[in-house]
């Protein structure tokens, strides 16, 4: 009982901070127009679906901000086995570690449907950070939020059934907490992604995703579209 109460009230929290962070930064600051006229070195770059972005162990020299699409951060162990790690999509930074020392890429990025990013030089958006506060400022918010989700992330791995987590993997990808009306519909996204993202198996996923379509939850009509309702599930005890 104490776990679960604990869970929901860091979910309840960390959404909330999340949007107070967002909306506070995007009142202020719209970084795409400034990475589009502030004459930051980068250029752009197309991916088609399931082409890799950079693989683990490349050298980490750039910085990506994603423009439109989707891009999964996997990471594979010794043995080969894959677990993904982290989703991203329009207007997330990833690839970030190389501004902290990072000298090589810790997972791979792939793009889960047709992609566009901007790729900044890391010397490039050192330059721009130092000589723009706006940015430096969009940059450390979303750091933070990105933080608080990390943390979130273990609090849900440690305390939380395979179904809410999945229910609580399918509420972030749908961008539920980043802004007032989520997206709902998702970039295509398979059920072994999913499973490797809940840390659980595609049969398990499948029949959890079966029980949410049922249920109202969720609608399949040729792609996924999440309700607010599923949030439920997240929060019962």
């Amino acid at each position: 009982m104490a776990a679960n109460a604990f869970t929901e009230e860091a979910f309840l929290i960390n959404m909330k901070s999340r949007k107070q962070i967002k909306k506070q930064d995007s009142d202020s600051f719209n970084a795409q127009d400034f990475l589009d006229t502030a004459g930051v070195a980068r250029k752009i770059q197309e991916y088609r679906r399931g082409e890799s972005v950079y693989t683990q162990g490349d050298a980490a020299e750039t910085v990506m901000y994603v423009q439109s699409g989707g891009v999964k951060l996997s990471v594979v162990n010794g043995t080969g086995k894959e677990a993904v790690v982290a989703m991203f999509g329009p207007t997330d930074f990833f690839g970030e570690g190389c501004m902290a020392g990072q000298t090589i890429r810790m997972g791979t990025t792939s793009a889960v449907t047709p992609t566009t990013l901007l790729i900044i030089q890391k010397k490039e958006l050192l330059r721009a950070l130092h000589a723009e506060h706006q940015l430096s400022d969009h940059f450390i918010a979303y750091m933070l939020a990105r933080n608080i989700r990390v943390e979130e992330d273990l609090i849900d791995q440690l305390f939380n059934s395979s179904e809410k987590r999945l229910a609580r993997t399918l509420l972030l990808l749908a961008r539920y907490g980043k802004q007032d009306q989520p997206d709902r519909v998702l970039a295509k996204v398979s059920q072994d992604t999913l499973a490797s993202m809940v840390g659980t198996t595609r049969s398990r996923v499948n029949f959890f995703m079966n029980k949410f379509r049922k249920l109202g939850f969720i609608e399949y009509n040729g792609k996924i579209k999440i309700n607010k309702s599923l949030l439920t599930v997240v929060l019962h005890e």
